[in-house]
């Protein structure tokens, strides 16, 4: 099954400065490089993002995450730190990445291991990771529960690693990437 998942525009009040005056008339200008782009998204990350092909996997972990490490054993060997928080970053990711619909599974966020509970802290950042993917991505997204040595074994199979500053415990997620497509051709 095939959804489609419109790709909601949400401007802040915090991302909105004046712009330029012409003939007496102020024009709000996001603030950033590039229009309808989040300013979270570096110059790297937006190369990562458009240098994966469909099916390509991305890490965005927390701040406790051996990412320097994983980052070797990737594709690239990237290793891009993004000083906010999961879901921030997650944000602006999903508002210009393509989940790949045609797996099981497009999102996989690190559970603990067999016999160890989720601590109330991982518990908060596993909800707000799921709510930032769904609101970009749509509330069909799958996102899916992978122990955290197998997360580890994943991880070292992906494109590249972004990571947050992230404190919560278990704030880390893999993305697969879809395609990009026109609108209506699926």
């Amino acid at each position: 099954m095939v959804y489609l998942h419109p790709q909601p525009q949400a401007t802040t009040q915090a991302s909105i400065g004046e712009g330029p005056s012409y003939g007496g008339e102020t024009r709000g200008v996001a603030m950033g490089l590039l229009k309808g782009i989040d300013p979270l998204l570096t110059a790297d990350v937006l190369h990562v993002l458009r240098s994966m092909g469909h099916g390509n996997k991305l890490v965005i972990c927390d701040c406790n995450f051996p990412a320097a490490e994983i980052a070797t054993h990737t594709t690239t060997g990237k290793h891009i730190i993004l000083a906010v928080s999961l879901p921030e970053a997650l944000g602006a990711i999903c508002s210009v990445l393509p989940l790949d619909f045609f797996e099981q599974t497009q999102a996989m966020y690190m559970a603990p291991q067999e016999g160890v509970a989720l601590p109330p802290a991982g518990v908060e950042v596993v909800s707000a990771l799921k709510c930032a993917i769904g609101m970009h991505c749509g509330v069909d997204t799958r996102v899916e529960p992978i122990e955290r040595f197998s997360f580890y074994e994943e991880a070292k199979g992906c494109f590249a690693v972004i990571q947050t500053m992230e404190r919560r415990p278990y704030g880390n997620v893999i993305l697969v990437k879809g395609a990009s497509v026109p609108m209506g051709t699926i």
